[in-house]
């Protein structure tokens, strides 16, 4: 049902778009290359025919496109609602493929750093362990900073 919705969403959108470009501003548009022109008051729609039947169009599917976003956004919601139910109330998002990469990623990150951090904490005091990504730090010891 919601596929179906969102499928007249799409024409729908598709017709107000056609239709807006359709209409004659200043410039005569899109409408009067496409009626024959202006000079042609016998085309299509007639001389003023196409300016109030486009505009009606227009009112009536931008009506039509406001009303459908409300009821999608609510069938949305509520679906979202039935979900959050049927898995005993728990939050389950749907999440897309590149978020559970990224998120992998920095688990394993963050892995990564508690093993180093548990490493640097049992070795000896004096010595410190660093990752590999960096070049090791540099210590110097009492006796070898006074030259002998």
């Amino acid at each position: 049902m919601f596929t179906a919705w969102v499928v007249f969403h799409v024409l729908v959108s598709i017709a107000l778009v056609l239709v807006v470009l359709l209409q004659s501003s200043k410039g005569e548009g899109l409408a009067g290359s496409a009626f024959g022109g202006g000079g042609l008051s016998g085309a299509v729609f007639g001389g003023r025919g196409a300016a109030s039947f486009l505009s009606k169009a227009t009112s009536y599917l931008a009506v039509i496109f406001m009303i459908n976003c409300g009821v999608l956004a609510f069938m949305s919601a509520s679906s979202s609602r039935l979900r959050t139910t049927e898995t005993g109330g728990q939050q389950s998002e749907a999440t897309s493929v590149v978020t559970k990469q990224a998120q992998a990623e920095r688990d394993r990150y963050l892995e990564q750093q508690q093993q180093q951090q548990l490493l640097n904490d049992t070795t000896a005091p004096g010595v410190k362990i660093t990752p590999a990504e960096g070049p090791p730090p540099t210590t110097t010891t009492p006796n070898e900073s006074d030259g002998q």
